[in-house]
This record gives structure tokens, C-alpha cells and sequence, in this order.
């Protein structure tokens, strides 16, 4: 029924020629000059002599965005709060209060604005305007405002049950977010798979989201994490040892199992690249050097090592290690790996 009142916005537009005379019924909702409010105090006119209840839609939203024009979202979140509380039985009490929300957004006033939010998909039914279902909205915004983890679940399981059609696959990657920030590993890691899955697995502001989602999911399935060591500088040595003496077999032992990469600075190599590549390939006949130091990171989570003389181009690799982030096992969380190698002189 909502969809059909927008056939009536034209009566804002005549508004202002209709007879502006008459006395206002509440001076609390006008704001400057007589003559600066005329078509405000003629809204309210026709407001109310206005009994049919979609005119009325109409009116009320006019007059909300009247208010909001000059300036004074104060009166109109007081407007259209006091007909919600006089007028218990509108229909379109929810979109109402979804104005009071979005002003309340736009003061920056975000507990506020929750409140609305989650007061409507609480207390009233689902509406179309314009096409777009009021619940949707609250729930988006909640998604966007919330800053609290399981109550962001709870937004992100109601969207999914009643919205799918408009839920993009980057809402799961945001959804195991949350789920990680909770401890609830195995749901995150489904999500994860959800997101990967997902037609659309592209984040403007994350470009490594879907490679950070595949990591974690292939980490947390594989079953013996052995390569981990819980002492940087003993991981450091192990390698050194196992490049100087070409020993394939200990270099193995130290190398990732998971997620090895080797890459160009600054480049991402196909997923292909990465599986088909074997450092111990190059090692046999290669005269390697090593830097007698370990660059460590501002951080304290990742390193690099130098290393030249590689047989092959560039001759020059840095051996990348990282702190493992797996809080699901504390026992394995926060050792290091040698994740990859970066190839080139760094930038």
C-alpha cells in the first residue's frame, strides 16, 4: 500500500499556492519569518483537517522534511515522536520512527539511532517505500552503527533468514569477523567458507579480504601444525642451517604447509603460481648468502631475512615469517612460521 502513496507527493508541490492564512495549530514546529514558513504552516493546515490515513502519510512526511530543511531536526524528531505516541494504531508508525532514526544518525547521536533501529524491527511490521522494506534499512544500519559483536550476529542471521536476495557474499567475511571477535572459531571458519563461496567476494577496503579468508580456512582444516616454533630466533637458525648445507629434507620440516607463497613485492601471485612453486628447487644450484640479521617489524609479528644469490630472477629473496594468528588453539597462537617469500630487493 505504501508503494502507491508516492503517487500523491504532488500535493506538496501545490501546496504553497493553497491558502496560507489560516492560524497554526502548534507554533513549537515553525522557525523563522511568517513569510519564510508559510508552506510548513499550510502543511500542518491541511494536516489536520486530513483524515484519510495515506493523505496523512503524505502530509507527514512533507512536513518532517520541511522541518529538516530549515534546519531543525530537533522539531521534526518531536513532530513525528508525538504523533507515533498519539497515534498508536498508524500503519506507517515504523517509517516514521525510521526518520527519527536517520536524524538521529545524521546528529551523531549513534546509541540513539540503535535504539530506533532495533524499536522498529522489534514493535512494528515490514513496509514497502519506494520499493525498499524499512526492515532492510534498519538492518543495514545496524550493521553499519553496531559496534557489538553478538549483537551484530544476531543482525547479520536475521538478514540472511529474511533478506538473501539482498545480501551480498561480503556480508559473511564481516559476519566470521564477528564470530572471531567472540571466540566462536567454527562458525567464523563457516562463514569464511560462505564468503569464498560467494559470487561476490570483492571489498573495496580490504583487498586482501578473500586471500586473509582462504589462509584461515585452509590453516584451521589442516590437521598437524607442526611447523610452527613458539622462538623466532630458533626458527631463524633452523633455516639458515638447512639453506647453507642444501639440506632439502630439514628446509622442508621448517617451510609452511599451508598458505607458502612467493611473490614479487607489492604483487600477488595467482593461486596456481603459489602450489606449483618448490624453493627446494632452486636450492641444489644456488650459492646462497644470508644477512647476518633478521629485519623485524615495528609490530613484533612479522620478519624478514635477506638473501641473494638465488639461481633464478631476481637473484634476490626475503624469507618472510610471521606470528601465527590462531586463536583458536591458544597452544599454537602467536608462534612463528616461515610463511613465504618475497622476491626482489625491498621496497
Amino acid at each position: 500500500m505504501a508503494r502507491r502513496l508516492f503517487a500523491l507527493l504532488a500535493l506538496g508541490a501545490a501546496v504553497a499556492a493553497l491558502c496560507a492564512g489560516c492560524a497554526p495549530t502548534d507554533t513549537r514546529y515553525y522557525v523563522g519569518p511568517f513569510e519564510q514558513n508559510q508552506e510548513l504552516r499550510e502543511l500542518f493546515r491541511l494536516f489536520n483537517r486530513e483524515k484519510d490515513q495515506e493523505n496523512r502519510f503524505v502530509l507527514i512526511t512533507q512536513i518532517a522534511a520541511g522541518l529538516a530543511n530549515t534546519g531543525r531536526i530537533d522539531r521534526e524528531i518531536l513532530f513525528l515522536t508525538t504523533h507515533v505516541e498519539k497515534n498508536p494504531a498508524d500503519m506507517y508508525n515504523g517509517f516514521y520512527l525510521l526518520l527519527v532514526a536517520d536524524a538521529y544518525r545524521d546528529m551523531k547521536a549513534v546509541p540513539i539511532a540503535i535504539h530506533y533501529y532495533r524499536r522498529i524491527l522489534s514493535n512494528y511490521g515490514d513496509l514497502l517505500v519506494k520499493g525498499s522494506s524499512i526492515h532492510l534499512q534498519c538492518l543495514r544500519e545496524l550493521l553499519s552503527l553496531e559496534t557489538n559483536p553478538e549483537e551484530k550476529i544476531g543482525h547479520y542471521k536475521e538478514l540472511f533468514s529474511r533478506f538473501p536476495d539482498q545480501s551480498p557474499g561480503t556480508n559473511w567475511y564481516y559476519m566470521a569477523k564477528s564470530y572471531e571477535e567472540v571466540g566462536e572459531w567454527e562458525q567464523a571458519i563457516q562463514a569464511y567458507q560462505k564468503y569464498i563461496g560467494s559470487t561476490q567476494t570483492q571489498i573495496s577496503s580490504d583487498s586482501r579480504a578473500l586471500r586473509e579468508a582462504t589462509e584461515k580456512v585452509s590453516f584451521y582444516y589442516y590437521p598437524d601444525k607442526n611447523w610452527t616454533m613458539p622462538d623466532l630466533n630458533d626458527l631463524v637458525a633452523g633455516v639458515k642451517d638447512a639453506i647453507l648445507t642444501k639440506n632439502i629434507s630439514k628446509l622442508r620440516k621448517y617451510q609452511a604447509q599451508v598458505n607458502f607463497f612467493q611473490e614479487p613485492w607489492g604483487q600477488q601471485l595467482v593461486e596456481s603460481e603459489n602450489v606449483n612453486y618448490n624453493i627446494t628447487n632452486y636450492l641444489p644450484s644456488s650459492n646462497v648468502s644470508i644477512d647476518p640479521q633478521i629485519d623485524i617489524s615495528a609490530n613484533d609479528n612479522e620478519a624478514t631475512l635477506r638473501t641473494t644469490g638465488w639461481n633464478m630472477r631476481p637473484p634476490i629473496w626475503y624469507l618472510y615469517f610471521r606470528r601465527v594468528d590462531f586463536p583458536a588453539n591458544p597452544e599454537i597462537n602467536g608462534q612463528w612460521e616461515w610463511a613465504g617469500i618475497y622476491l626482489g630487493e625491498k621496497l
